[in-house]
């Protein structure tokens, strides 16, 4: 593979793989804030607009793919308001010319507002229901959200590819080795569900009062709790409150284990060291240098030792409660 992935995803080839499959572009591109893939609104020759998106190659396998687009497909049919791919002729995932791509509807909207309880509530009946629906059946060729993916090999990959500068070597293994050891005795032995994986801001586009969940492309199973952390924000008792309104809306569509209150600070210091190490591991992408022209200096490494020393402090407080 290449080590730039995109690097023949011209305009030309855009429009000549949706033509392919049946579409009648005007022309009109618009990219959109994508790094991991490459994901472009496209004017219809009738109007409208689709969302199309060129998975990165080598990521995931053609069965990652498809069972994210079922997964997705399923959650719609169900009446949940997850944006799924469009399917022609009973395919989802298209090739063209060594790329890989899908097709969908264009979403509006906005990210939710979260200052307002009752947008939460709503966030978390929805997300309650994708859980309901999510426990019914198993996935089979997604990862598992666990610590040796994210915290172990994320470490390692930093660590033997020297991109820790010699100042901050000893400090960055130090802290790590910490941080794993005590969230390795955290993990439960229950690998989780299927769930979104990744119910950030970007991902959320709230509009007519309903919030749509987009972007399913790190589906995982994983424990329900990593869809709802990252609703929290604020001070412990701001975080408290917030918990609280979340689960009282969450509990009468599916059950909550309380149990999994103990893993919001082990899945953000994962989420910490697993970005880092995703930078590293694309930084042969141009758009990445451009985009994170910071990373890799002493300044980053140095603020990143202290968030994790911080996540140190976090994991030795009492979990949030119910």
């Amino acid at each position: 593979m290449t080590d730039q992935p995109f690097f023949n995803l011209s305009p030309d080839v855009i429009l000549d793989a949706l033509e392919d499959v049946g579409f009648r572009p005007t022309g009109s591109l618009l990219a959109l804030n994508s790094f991991e893939n490459r994901v472009y609104q496209v004017e219809l020759e009738d109007d409208s607009f689709v969302v199309t998106k060129f998975y990165r190659p080598g990521r995931w396998s053609d069965a990652q793919i498809l069972e994210e687009h079922t997964f997705t497909l399923e959650l719609t049919e169900a009446e949940l308001p997850c944006v799924a791919p469009l399917v022609r002729n009973d395919i989802s995932l298209f090739p063209y010319e060594g790329h890989r791509f899908a097709v969908y509807p264009r979403q509006g909207g906005r990210p939710p507002d979260l200052e307002i309880e009752d947008n939460l509530k709503v966030l978390a009946r929805t997300l309650a229901r994708i859980h309901a629906y999510g426990a019914t059946a198993d996935f089979e060729h997604r990862v598992t959200l666990d610590y040796q993916r994210f915290g172990f090999d994320s470490r390692t990959y930093l660590i033997e590819n020297d991109w820790i500068p010699v100042e901050m070597s000893e400090a960055y293994a130090s802290i790590t080795e910490h941080l794993l050891d005590r969230i390795t005795d955290l993990w439960p032995a229950d690998p989780g569900m299927r769930i979104h994986g990744d119910c950030h801001m970007g991902n959320l586009l709230w509009r007519d009062e309903t919030p749509n969940f987009v972007d399913f492309d790190d589906c995982a199973t994983g424990p329900p709790i990593q869809d709802l952390w990252m609703l929290l924000s604020g001070s412990r008792d701001e975080r408290q409150r917030q918990l609280n309104v979340i689960l009282e809306a969450y509990e009468p569509f599916f059950h909550f284990n309380g149990g999994e209150l103990r893993l919001i600070e082990p899945l953000r210091t994962l989420r910490i060291m697993y970005h880092a190490a995703w930078i590293a591991r694309r930084w042969e992408d141009p758009a990445f240098p451009v985009a994170f022209p910071w990373f890799g200096d002493m300044r980053f490494w140095s603020q990143h030792v202290l968030e994790l020393r911080e996540q140190q402090a976090a994991l030795d407080e009492p979990p949030l409660s119910i």
